[in-house]
């Protein structure tokens, strides 16, 4: 391939159109239109998911190939804009901005039932089990867990115990502490 051919890898943004964690891909619509771009488990999981959720914001570094535009680098995952995250009957909805103020707790999946709808995980350091519940794993843009992935939580204290309303994969909450 001579060299004016070449091209540099580049900085996309868009949603997620749709990714199957069993079929181990999906696709990518960019804001700026265009063919859909291939989003491949392994670049998922290189960011520090297994998973995302199906309209989640994202941000990735993609490269023209044989096959299309694919993703070789995924640089954020934001949740959907413009929504509130349930905090539970007592508490009512918080906006991302007060989500985002709460701290991060390292945690790991103890297990997670994407057809229950819940699961639950383990704060290092802590006894008790936090509960996770799907929408607020949707509205943090992940579709599933697996039991013993690594994620960070922001948790509140609910009429019942201790309740996750953002997760956070390890790798990303990492490169926020370093930002």
């Amino acid at each position: 391939m001579s060299e004016e051919n070449v091209v540099m890898p580049r900085v996309v943004h868009g949603k997620v159109k749709w990714f199957d964690p069993a079929k181990g891909f999906g696709f990518i619509v960019a804001e700026e239109g265009g063919s859909d771009i291939l989003l491949h488990a392994n670049v998922l999981r290189n960011y520090g998911q297994s998973s995302v959720a199906d309209g989640t914001g994202i941000s990735v570094m993609v490269q023209n190939t044989q096959r299309g535009v694919q993703a070789v680098e995924v640089l954020k995952i934001e949740p959907p804009a413009g929504v509130s995250f349930p905090l539970g009957e007592e508490h009512g909805l918080a906006t991302p901005e007060e989500i985002a103020a709460r701290p991060m707790e390292p945690a790991r999946v103890k297990w997670f039932d994407k057809g229950k709808g819940f699961g639950f995980a383990n704060v290092f350091g802590r006894p008790e089990d936090v509960f996770i519940h799907i929408e607020v794993l949707r509205l943090s843009g992940f579709a599933d867990l697996a039991a013993g992935e690594a994620v960070c939580l922001r948790i509140i204290e609910g009429k019942r115990g201790r309740m996750a309303v953002q997760v956070v994969s390890w790798e990303a909450a990492a490169r926020e502490a370093h930002q």
